[in-house]
């Protein structure tokens, strides 16, 4: 493979990072459900052809999708070669979370891309569809055993062949859901942005020929090693373990144990997951795929300077136990993966904190709070509002943390409210900051918050809460004081009520008027709270984030001589 020089490689990188891009963008703007449109929960990228590794990934996506995206490539890639009928135009679509990761709602689009008759790489689509069957609407279902429970299963089968889209597969998809017009909206948009990306590389192969693209997509992954290398051998040798808990896997009331041992030698890593919980009953399993895309999202936070493509992950070796929850065995569910990610991403961000404190936050809110809300309205449509819900982010060496953010595993953003009412029958009461749910440290976590979603439809309501955080609280670290916890609950005839398993509840029955409330987490504290600015107290006082008697309680009375 010929040379590339160094200003080719940075015009090429930008190229392809453009490619990615747009096809996110295009996305975004054709899709028919929010979670896609406003709440950016897609990604599209570029893959080698032969071993399915991340070559470019836009920046507007999920980066949990970076890695497990290659291993859903991998499969097509293993399936055309069993098959072996690999041409131009075909399409391949799937949900299967136990080969390509995730859960069944994030449906998969692979697509070869051929230049002068030969494969030169591979585009990807995935997005998360409002819903795909099952027992739950959104498919969130924290009582599901296994994954029949939680949605349609599809495997890896051909779209298109040869640019023919396959009507039977189509009819397949859309009689598996209860929103067959968004399906169908959304599998156009990633049907569209395949088509821009396919476009986009016959503009750059024309301008640059496809050797000289290839030493580039080459030399970028090298770089990212280099890279990678030389900032483990920034960073002290030596073993640091960390832990963490899930309240329960929403089948029984046991908590479930997440471990790390986090070791660098040189410029080299082992992340060594063993001593985790077993593989459960409930939804909180993910698949091996998940759990390495996982540590990469992890990494990828703690050097926030280095590229996303699969060079990163060479200098790193991921240890996950076979019996293990990270690594579950179809067809074990696996629907709720996100709260099982944020707590790995939480225990690495702890151990980290042992070796490079200043590199590293204070563990953010730790939950989405997967909510679905649905019914039907009087005219018998179906309707389901799924949605997720922030919380507050750790605070840092440099800084307080987010106050009601997103969850650090997404670059998404939480739908609107005024999305959200526009398009479904409920109103907010209340979508707010939750005082006093901070951290506490030399600076503080980010708030959580307070939403109550009133029913508004005639016909009533079903609710189904996914979430977590509700027994183990967001850690602080370097002496930093924990989060608030996760509380939910939900308006009966009687009064508020609060599920027997704290923070997972399927089929609460909503009559008209009725609401749901959560109260989100705050993120972890940094530092001693003794090392806490009195103005800063006193500021957070005035502006209502903390009250004057958790002020007086963590951090003292000195505050109270600081002029406002």
């Amino acid at each position: 493979m010929s040379e590339i020089d160094p200003i080719t490689l940075s015009v090429l990188a930008g190229r392809m990072e453009q490619i990615a891009d747009e096809m996110d963008a295009t996305l975004f703007r054709a899709a028919f459900n929010p979670i896609i449109a406003e709440a950016h929960d897609a990604s599209h990228g570029l893959y080698s052809a032969t071993t399915g590794d991340t070559l470019v990934q836009g920046k507007s996506g999920l980066p949990i999708f970076v890695g497990v995206m290659s291993f859903a490539v991998k499969a097509v890639i293993e399936k055309a070669a069993a098959d072996g009928d690999l041409e131009d135009g075909d399409i391949y679509i799937f949900n299967d979370a136990h080969i390509g990761g995730t859960h069944l709602s994030d449906m998969r689009l692979v697509r070869p891309y051929f230049h002068d008759g030969k494969l030169f790489c591979y585009l990807a689509s995935v997005g998360h569809w409002h819903d795909v069957g099952g027992a739950v609407p959104g498919n969130y279902n924290p009582a599901a055993t296994e994954v029949f429970q939680e949605a349609f299963v599809l495997p890896p089968v051909k779209l298109a062949r040869k640019g023919v889209v396959n009507q039977d597969i189509i009819d397949i998809l859309l009689r598996n859901t209860r929103l067959p017009q968004s399906a169908l909206g959304d599998l156009n948009g990633q049907l569209g942005a395949l088509d821009l990306g396919v476009r986009r590389m016959d503009e750059l192969l024309d301008e640059y020929d496809a050797e000289t693209v290839s030493a580039a997509l080459e030399a970028l992954s090298d770089r990212a090693e280099v890279l990678m290398r030389s900032e483990l051998q920034d960073l002290p040798d030596g073993r640091w373990e960390a832990e963490d808990f899930l309240d329960n896997d929403g089948i029984t009331d046991d908590p479930l144990r997440i471990k790390l041992a986090l070791e660098i030698k040189g410029d080299q890593m082992a992340l060594d997951f063993t001593g985790s919980s077993l593989q459960c009953a409930g939804p909180v399993n993910i698949a091996l795929p998940t759990t390495v895309a996982t540590a990469y999202v992890a990494v990828k936070h703690v050097f926030p300077a280095l590229p996303a493509n699969a060079g990163v992950m060479r200098p790193i070796e991921v240890i996950v136990p076979e019996d293990s929850l990270l690594a579950a065995e179809f067809p074990a569910p696996t629907g709720g993966y996100t709260e099982t990610i944020l707590r790995m991403i939480d225990v690495v961000f702890s151990a980290f904190a042992n070796a490079a404190p200043d590199r590293v936050v204070a563990n953010a809110y730790g939950t989405i709070n997967a909510l679905s809300i649905a019914g039907k309205r009087s005219n018998g449509q179906p309707w389901v509002m799924f949605s997720f819900y922030g919380g507050g982010h750790g605070g840092s060496v440099e800084s307080d943390g987010l106050n009601h953010g997103n969850a650090p595993i997404s670059t998404a953003t939480i739908p609107p409210m005024e999305i959200l009412e526009a398009a479904y029958p409920v109103m907010f009461r209340q979508w707010a900051l939750r005082p006093d749910s901070a951290g506490t440290g030399a600076h503080r976590g980010g708030l959580g918050a307070v939403y109550e979603i009133e029913v508004l439809e005639e016909n009533g309501a079903q609710a189904f809460l996914f979430g977590e955080r509700g027994k183990f609280a967001p850690k602080g670290i370097a002496d930093g004081g924990d989060g608030a916890m996760n509380v939910f609950t939900y308006e009966q005839d009687d009064g508020w009520e609060a599920p027997p398993l704290v923070s997972k509840m399927r089929g609460i029955e909503l009559r008209q008027g009725q609401a749901v409330r959560l109260e989100t987490p705050g993120g972890g504290g940094y530092g001693s709270a003794g090392h806490r600015a009195p103005a800063a107290i006193a500021k957070d006082v005035a502006r209502g984030l903390v009250s004057a008697e958790q002020a007086d309680q963590v951090y003292g009375t000195t505050w109270r001589e600081v002029p406002l």
